[in-house]
């Protein structure tokens, strides 16, 4: 399992940092718009430069897993990144549901490997 969890995380980690980087540097060519809601919602991310947002929000913590630290803080930075991805793909890109269910896998596999670093999030306290 360990090993398992080291190729996804740095798959993990490569997907963020050239996808993160692209939103912020455009140099993959971009493939046309999605017709309908899907090419309407990545028009309104894109004018609004919401995407930088985005792609900072993935390379940092791709950079951090690549560099093996604050792994736990990189994977809280992005399961929120994760989940919208996943999200958007169910609900307005329905042909693009694998690559939600993808990362959602190497996100898991991952946050497995450190959970202990989880838990006392998760412990109930006795307010004193």
């Amino acid at each position: 399992m360990r090993i398992a969890s080291l190729i996804a995380r740095y798959l993990m980690a490569l997907i963020f940092v050239v996808s993160g980087s692209n939103h912020l540097f455009n140099f993959l060519p971009q493939p046309p718009p999605p017709p309908g809601v899907a090419g309407q919602f990545l028009h309104i991310l894109m004018s609004t430069g919401y995407l930088y947002v985005v792609g900072v929000c993935e390379v940092v913590p791709g950079i951090l897993l690549l560099v093996n630290r604050f792994v736990p803080l990189a994977l809280l930075i992005l399961g929120p990144v994760i989940v919208n991805i996943f999200l958007t793909r169910i609900f307005i890109a329905s042909a693009a549901i694998p690559a939600g269910i993808v990362l959602a896998i190497l996100w898991a596999l991952t946050a497995w490997q450190v959970r202990a670093a989880f838990f006392p999030t998760v412990q109930p306290r006795v307010a004193t």
